[in-house]
């Protein structure tokens, strides 16, 4: 017997932006459409909560991106990400459809922020949602209420029945449900710790989950145990450096520490690896968050003085304080004369620029690994720390895919009526790297494609 007292034209297994996409184009389509999602309902929208901006391409400005974003500058940026080993026909997809989102949104009630009101970034790149993520998940979950989706939380797929290479029926973790197609929008596997332990060993015990801790990919196990053509790295994951006191769930995009190029990283001995001037882009608290992966613990240390603190991003938590550097080690259990020893080389090696204002002149001289920018001296009381580890927003592994979304299987073939959207897919456009507002870009239009996708095969006879 099924959950649902007569089996539903499509059913969509998630709760984020892809499912809530997919549920939404069905059910335009005049499709009976049945939503599971794994997480309660306090929980609804998977990472996409957490979000705050998608990736967009436009010719001209537009209320919510300053200038344009041509696509073909899209698609320079996903060829640095790895992209250019994408099948051609899924970039043109994401880059086209990308460009419909704005009014896409609109059109379902979803809010976005307006350019240029002094409350955001310069981003001609992306647009922000107004409200977050949350706010978007809840006007999309109200959409698709109002078209008559049903949808039941605290109920995850973690398997298909098949005859041939057609789905019969998902298998929940309720009852088995039957319905005339399938869209697997349920995320990857790196919300389970044996799955991270499997492919990073120990050191998967450091690691902290980002998102929602239901993205534990039982669905993607049963595919690739099943026969399903694998995307992506089954140990690659978008790691970014986050405050070690955050929640070992669902902290977010808050618990980012950004900082680094305004002191020195240590580890638990007090000892430098890196180089902390040579990163100052935006996205600097992605490569640290591979580093802190290799560090012993996969813990490392922010040191600030108050200078560079009164000049550091604001953070979550409040970094630990300490009138002298010897305290400071008291107090976060770092080694004292080693950080008191990198403390005075670091120091002494500073070279100052002929402008003392031109901050990314100032580097060090003779250091081992050397500061190359932003080196100022660590010298200003109170000094202060941040304890920081690495944070998992995503794993660059998922099932192939078609051009029409279809589940590839690795004997060539394809699932007839079985959908894949969102981050169980994604790695076939991000194989590994990251740029910002891309994930949820993947979700929403992938989502869209496999709904209408899926409201073709789930009706009538049920032919494809």
């Amino acid at each position: 017997m099924s959950i649902h007292s007569a089996s539903p034209d499509v059913l969509v297994s998630g709760g984020g932006a892809a499912a809530l996409a997919a549920a939404i184009e069905a059910a335009q389509a005049g499709a009976q459409v049945l939503l599971l999602d794994a997480a309660p309902p306090a929980l609804r929208g998977g990472n996409t909560r957490h979000s705050r901006n998608f990736r967009c391409a436009h010719l001209a400005p537009t209320p919510f991106t300053p200038d344009a974003y041509r696509p073909d500058e899209f698609r320079a940026d996903l060829t640095r990400t790895g992209a250019d080993a994408a099948d051609p026909a899924l970039l043109d997809a994401l880059v086209t459809g990308s460009a419909a989102l704005p009014d896409w949104l609109a059109a379902q009630g979803v809010a976005l922020q307006r350019a240029g009101d002094g409350r955001l970034p310069y981003s001609r790149k992306t647009a922000f949602f107004l409200g977050g993520g949350t706010a978007a998940v809840r006007a999309l979950t109200d959409r698709a209420l109002a078209l008559g989706v049903q949808i039941r939380h605290g109920v995850g797929v973690t398997g298909l029945e098949l005859d041939g290479r057609r789905v019969v029926a998902a298998v929940t973790t309720a009852e088995d449900v039957a319905a005339g197609a399938q869209v697997l929008a349920c995320g990857a596997a790196h919300a389970d710790p044996d799955w991270l332990r499997r492919h990073w060993g120990e050191a998967a015990a450091g690691f902290i989950n980002r998102g929602t801790p239901h993205a534990r990919g039982e669905l993607l196990q049963w595919l690739m145990a099943a026969g399903a053509e694998p995307a992506g790295d089954p140990a690659g994951l978008y790691l970014v450096a986050v405050d070690a006191r955050s929640p070992a769930h669902d902290g977010g995009i808050v618990t980012r520490i950004r900082g680094m190029p305004l002191g020195i990283v240590v580890d638990n001995a007090g000892l430098r690896g890196h180089d902390e001037g040579a990163d100052t882009a935006s996205t600097r608290y992605a490569r640290w968050g591979r580093r802190l992966a290799d560090l012993p613990g996969q813990t490392g240390w922010l040191v600030l003085d108050a200078a560079g603190l009164a000049a550091a991003p604001a953070a979550l938590y409040p970094p630990i304080r300490a009138p002298s550097i010897a305290d400071l080690a008291t107090a976060t259990g770092i080694d004292a004369d080693g950080l008191a020893a990198t403390v005075a080389n670091y120091n002494a090696s500073i070279r100052p620029p002929a402008d003392r204002a031109d901050a990314a002149g100032w580097r060090t001289a003779g250091l081992v690994p050397p500061k190359s920018a932003h080196a100022r001296p660590i010298a200003e009381p109170p000094f202060a720390a941040y304890p920081m580890r690495p944070g998992v927003t995503f794993a660059h592994h998922g099932v192939a895919v078609d051009a029409a979304t279809r589940v590839r299987w690795a004997d060539g073939t394809q699932l007839d009526n079985a959908f894949a959207a969102g981050m169980i897919m994604a790695a076939n456009l991000i194989p590994r790297g990251y740029v910002s507002g891309l994930a949820v870009s993947i979700s929403l239009v992938f989502g869209r494609l496999a709904g209408r996708a899926a409201s073709r095969c789930g009706g009538g006879d049920g032919q494809c």
